[in-house]
């Protein structure tokens, strides 16, 4: 099937017009709507209803839509394995992450799959949850590790849950707890460090039908560490955030525990080049195996 059909009835579907679509492709609407009627003769069935608000998807081309999208997706990773391979040159992958992620786990996998992988680099950028997700969504990375956002549309490869835990000034007293339980932070002013950091620990105090009276900030991690640490206040971060600092701040887990999902995300509904395949493997194998 002509893939050239296939990206004018994407157009058509995302812009909901054929006139705008066929601007986007440099096509004439006669020439689109051409494509079109030929792409619904092949298929023996309409798959676009086309009135004066424009054109939207039938039954049947809501089922084969994702099926269109998939092939879509497969002719571009083939296109550009090709390219590489006519070009001779280093493959690259661009690779996002947090920077607790950066620092604690990729260097391992970075230097154990350059080992295996000499011909391919790997760039890495660090950012925050809504920046890495944003970079994905662009087309700017090829993966990001980063926390499970249920609302994201990728695809998921879980690595290892991180322990949200308590940060409190040094002279905090626990009354022996071990703990803090989470209906301890109602009401209570709570220091946020980063939107990652708000929307992986709200979703766990809301869960528990908590609101705390949060104090957004522009800060690091280390800067809200050091708040804390001076008695301005308390907050929440994972374990492997607070993995290596050195500070007489107390962090504490919750009650009930919580944690955040760590992850790789690669776009949806799409063919993954062998090297993506073969670095998240990688990651996966590496990973597993840290304490």
């Amino acid at each position: 099937m002509d893939t050239k059909k296939l990206e004018a009835l994407a157009a058509a579907v995302h812009q909901g017009s054929f006139t705008r679509a066929a601007e986007t492709l440099g096509y004439t609407q006669s020439g689109l709507t051409h494509m079109m009627n030929a792409l619904e003769k092949e298929l023996g069935f309409p798959v676009l209803i086309r009135d004066r608000s424009g054109v939207r998807l039938t039954e049947g081309g809501q089922r084969i839509f994702p099926l269109v999208q998939e092939c879509l997706a497969a002719a571009e990773s083939l296109e550009r394995e090709a390219a590489l391979l006519r070009s001779g040159r280093e493959e690259t992958l661009r690779v996002a992450a947090y920077a607790s992620v950066a620092i604690h786990w990729l260097p391992e996998v970075v230097q154990q799959f350059r080992s295996d992988h000499p011909d391919v680099s790997v760039h890495l950028q660090m950012g925050s949850v809504v920046e890495v997700y944003d970079w994905l969504r662009q087309g700017k990375v090829d993966m990001c590790f980063a926390s499970r956002q249920e609302d994201a549309d990728v695809e998921w490869f879980h690595l290892k849950d991180d322990p949200l835990l308590v940060v409190l000034p040094p002279d905090y007293d626990l009354a022996g707890r071990e703990a803090i339980p989470v209906s301890a932070f109602a009401g209570r002013e709570m220091l946020m460090p980063s939107p990652g950091m708000y929307l992986d620990t709200m979703r766990v105090l809301r869960a528990h039908g908590v609101e705390p009276a949060v104090r957004q900030t522009q800060l690091s991690d280390s800067a809200i560490i050091s708040l804390v640490e001076h008695g301005l206040g308390f907050s929440v971060l994972s374990e492997l955030i607070l993995r290596g600092r050195k500070s007489d701040v107390l962090a504490v887990p919750m009650d009930p525990p919580a944690v955040r999902e760590l992850g790789v995300a690669v776009p949806p509904r799409r063919e993954l080049r062998p090297a993506v395949r073969q670095f998240i493997a990688r990651a996966r194998e590496i990973i597993e195996n840290l304490s």
